[in-house]
């Protein structure tokens, strides 16, 4: 049975957080961790489309990888260019902050809702509660 679209946004996904979490903690285990997430999702590209030189994430973690460490004169861009493409607003402000770049725009609030000074006219007024 091929993996359906929602396997491939959860790898996706596990491949941004384990990106963040290298972020974290550079330690070579995460490295790996986040290599082998790559490889798995080239494999998948590569079944969906026929080709078997889709090396896509496998080179984007090694630059990113490279950034986050300070490997890279370029890193700002790369990391900036990374965490612009993160749809969730948790992890992409999580992310900005462990590679220590500028405040990433918040998540939009809700908008507060306009009071209205006529909401309790008319309803009869009560005394005072006693203490």
């Amino acid at each position: 049975m091929p993996p359906s679209i929602d396997d491939h946004h959860r790898l996706l996904c596990a491949w941004q957080l384990a990106m963040l979490r290298f972020a974290v903690t550079r330690s070579d285990s995460d490295r790996l961790n986040v290599a082998a997430l790559a490889t798995e999702l080239d494999r998948l590209g590569s079944r969906r489309s026929g080709q078997d030189s889709l090396h896509f994430f496998r080179r984007t973690s090694s630059h990113l990888c490279a950034a986050i460490c300070g490997q890279r004169q370029d890193a700002a861009a790369i990391l900036d260019c990374f965490c612009k493409q993160i749809d969730e607003p948790r992890l992409r402000l999580a992310f900005a902050a462990a590679v220590g770049l500028a405040r990433a725009k918040p998540a939009r609030s809700r908008p507060q809702p306009k009071r209205d000074p006529n909401l309790f006219r008319g309803l009869p007024a009560r005394p005072p509660a006693p203490l």
